[in-house]
């Protein structure tokens, strides 16, 4: 991609977020009943490419439980609150009732609390027994301390999700996580990132990683960009790492590395966009919190929002629109695409003629000026 002069000393790609991009019509248009949106990853079979974001404000054990049974996966944040506190509840009303200058130092509070490894086995045992895919997340500091209990609370999917995640962490501070070695000794597929570069997704494929996260401060909750000055455009990043995902599955002799968007969606059209630009599946955050069934009772916050020293994210308020099923499957009473989401994606696939995910990331595109 050409590169654009900034000034005279520094030049930089021109990339391209969701809103700068749109599908194109094909020749053909198809029934929305005969497109499939189903997504398999290693053993596990889904109705829909969804995945629920590991925060707080979006998962629960029985929001997980519910995605679980709607066909999407829940990914349930194992340094939350259900794993540092045995009931939560009382300090999700609270966060909701907390004046606007208060609720970060609140946070902070709150989430000092340690993370007890007898809950992490607790919540994930719950979900189990509902009988739906088990999967959790821990950032890459906590992923040497706490996922042997992880392993032994019987998760399916383990997540390794952070801002940023490389394959080359250096530290003079302590021993950096070795992926490849972590990743090679566990029993269990791994989603790990972010990354947003083509070199960077490529070293994370090369660890043994099922799939790989695509994204960096995009969240609708996140201010990194304000606070760090890093923020990536999501449709180039998904199309450049999705570029690594074909190099690398030549390189492997035919390894194939899910890529899932994890950033940035904030419509249903951000999801038919993603797939479009290369993704497998998409990584869902405030889309998912304005659901009734919602820990955060219409208010959305990320880990970001928590950190002792950094805080890089916020609690915003996002509303509570309806039921979860409502907001996956329909019906839908507004025109802003924030409901019926699958029913959304499957309409794309069906106008541009694709009857699957993979077809359809053969799509073209078009950029808009």
């Amino acid at each position: 991609m050409a590169e654009v002069e900034i000034g005279r000393g520094k030049r930089g790609r021109e990339a391209y977020a969701f809103d700068d991009v749109a599908i194109v019509p094909s020749r053909r248009t198809r029934d929305p009943e005969e497109v499939s949106t189903h997504w398999q990853i290693d053993a596990y079979r889904f109705d829909t490419p969804l995945i629920a974001a590991p925060m707080d404000s979006v998962m629960s054990p029985a929001t997980a439980i519910a995605l679980g049974r709607a066909g999407g996966l829940g990914v349930l944040d194992l340094e939350g609150l259900w794993t540092r506190y045995e009931d939560p509840e009382p300090l999700f009303e609270e966060i909701s009732g907390l004046e606007e200058s208060k609720a970060l130092t609140r946070l902070q509070e709150i989430y000092d609390q340690p993370v007890r490894e007898d809950l992490i086995a607790q919540r994930l045992n719950e979900i189990r027994d509902a009988g739906v895919t088990v999967a959790g997340s821990l950032s890459p500091q906590r992923v040497k301390r706490h996922y042997q209990a992880v392993i032994d609370g019987g998760v399916d999917l383990f997540v390794i999700r952070g801002t940023t995640v490389s394959a080359e962490h250096v530290s003079g501070q302590a021993e950096p996580l070795n992926l490849k070695q972590f990743i090679y000794e566990l029993d269990v597929p791994v989603l790990v990132g972010g990354c947003a570069t083509y070199q960077a997704a490529l070293h994370l494929m090369r660890t043994g990683a099922a799939g790989v996260l695509v994204g960096f401060g995009g969240g609708a909750a996140h201010t990194t960009r304000s606070v760090l000055g890093v923020t990536v455009p999501m449709a180039t990043a998904v199309a450049d790492v999705a570029a690594a995902r074909r190099d690398y599955l030549d390189e492997s002799g035919g390894r194939y590395v899910h890529v899932v968007a994890d950033g940035s969606i904030r419509h249903s059209g951000d999801i038919a966009k993603a797939i479009a630009c290369g993704a497998d599946a998409v990584m869902v955050g405030s889309p998912l919190a304005r659901a009734g069934e919602a820990p955060g009772k219409g208010w959305h916050w990320g880990s970001e929002a928590h950190h002792p020293s950094l805080p890089r994210g916020e609690r915003m308020w996002v509303g509570t629109v309806a039921p979860l099923e409502q907001i996956l499957h329909g019906p839908s009473f507004v025109a802003d695409g924030v409901m019926n989401l699958v029913g959304a994606l499957q309409r794309s696939m069906s106008t541009t003629g694709y009857t699957d995910l993979k077809e359809f990331q053969r799509v073209e595109v078009t950029v808009l000026r």
